[in-house]
């Protein structure tokens, strides 16, 4: 049988609306924005289409939207960059959250080793929530940015970010989040959320990779990380990738125009897994059940395996491709630094996310489940 992908907050594939749409840029349309002549000018007419189109989707003026190289130069252009437009004569204060994925944290870490910052790292619980007392105590001295991701990558959960968010503004903190999982996936409009920056990136929603995007608020102090000339009004200098923009705002565009009925199909396809998953295998815990949950991640917590890598290797042996976590660590031997924070440091459970994306269909599901079932079976006996 064919094998089954169900890494979908890893990466995407392109999907066939946002190749034609990049289509034109890739070869006759390779005009540099920044020149003059006709080539230059269609290739800036597409770069500003581009450019209101993503604002459009997300609720936002054109000039607050600003293209970047991915999401992680986004995290870092958006904490670093505050940094650096803040610290004049003062050490700014970084506050993130415990879960955050590792481009806020190391950005937030480096920050601090370099003195450009002094960084908090607020607990989160398994139930998706802060510890309020914390954020205020956080935020209570400017300047201040609080940082908190609206749907965690690993386990999905949905944090309160614009509640959060309003609590900083109202005590003079500026707030970003990073909303690489969440885009698509959950309800965003900046004209209601009180937010000053976001962070999104084009592959985790069918565009191209190493394409992102930076939602800075008007009035919202960052300073640019590089420099050079003056594209991206100087906060993103280096020759814009238009065809790469106009894919990401394609697929922007389309996954918010389709997110309520996407949603609704996703969701009942974790369901329908948690319910398989709970009855065929003895223990095994769905992490973070407690929290509101985003459609598209499930995370579950398989008992007593002591090598979690061995364990996503013999479901892709089976056919089956799942992570254990974030895909940027996927290397790594240590537990995830996401469920050291919401378990406690003994917890026996190996994490597995499935997620679940545009081509994944009931029997996707169904075959994932008989295949985590005879892994586990396979590991008990051989114990």
């Amino acid at each position: 049988m064919d094998p089954i992908y169900l890494d979908y907050a890893a990466t995407t594939p392109l999907r066939e609306e946002v190749v034609d749409a990049m289509a034109p840029f890739a070869q006759a349309g390779f005009g540099n924005p920044s020149s003059l002549h006709r080539w230059g000018r269609a290739a800036f007419a597409a770069l500003e289409g581009a450019r209101e189109e993503v604002a459009s989707a997300l609720g936002a003026k054109p000039s607050e939207v600003f293209f970047v190289r991915g999401g992680t130069e986004s995290d870092n252009l958006a904490l670093l960059g505050w940094c650096e437009a803040h610290g004049d004569g003062m050490t700014p204060t970084l506050a993130v959250s415990a879960v955050e994925h590792h481009a806020v944290l190391a950005a937030a870490e480096s920050a601090a080793r370099t003195g450009h910052a002094r960084t908090l790292v607020l607990p989160v619980s398994a139930e998706g929530t802060l510890d309020l007392a914390a954020v205020a105590d956080a935020v209570a001295s400017p300047p201040t940015l609080l940082s908190v991701m609206w749907v965690n990558n690993e386990t999905g959960m949905v944090l309160p970010v614009p509640e959060l968010a309003e609590r900083a503004k109202a005590a003079g903190a500026t707030v970003h989040t990073d909303a690489a999982q969440a885009l698509g996936k959950v309800p965003i409009d900046l004209r209601t959320a009180p937010l000053d920056l976001l962070s999104a990136t084009g592959h985790k929603l069918y565009g191209p990779k190493g394409t992102g995007l930076l939602f800075v608020r008007e009035g919202t102090r960052v300073a640019p990380l590089l420099h050079g000339g003056g594209q991206e009004r100087a906060l993103r200098p280096g020759t814009q990738d238009v065809a790469g923009a106009v894919g990401l705002a394609r697929a922007v565009r389309l996954a918010v125009q389709e997110l309520e009925a996407e949603a609704a199909r996703l969701i009942e396809l974790r369901e329908r897994m948690s319910r398989a998953l709970v009855d065929r295998i003895p223990g095994v815990r769905i992490n973070a059940v407690g929290a509101p949950r985003a459609p598209h991640i499930l995370s579950v917590g398989v008992p007593s395996v002591k090598d979690g890598s061995a364990l996503l290797m013999a479901l892709d042996l089976e056919g089956v491709a799942v992570s254990g976590g974030s895909a940027c660590l996927s290397g790594a031997a240590k537990r995830s630094h996401v469920m050291a924070a919401l378990y406690s440091p003994g917890d026996p459970f190996a994490a597995v996310r499935f997620s679940f994306g545009r081509p994944t269909r009931p029997a996707d599901v169904d075959r994932a489940v008989d295949a985590l079932a005879l892994v586990v079976h396979r590991s008990e006996a051989a114990a």
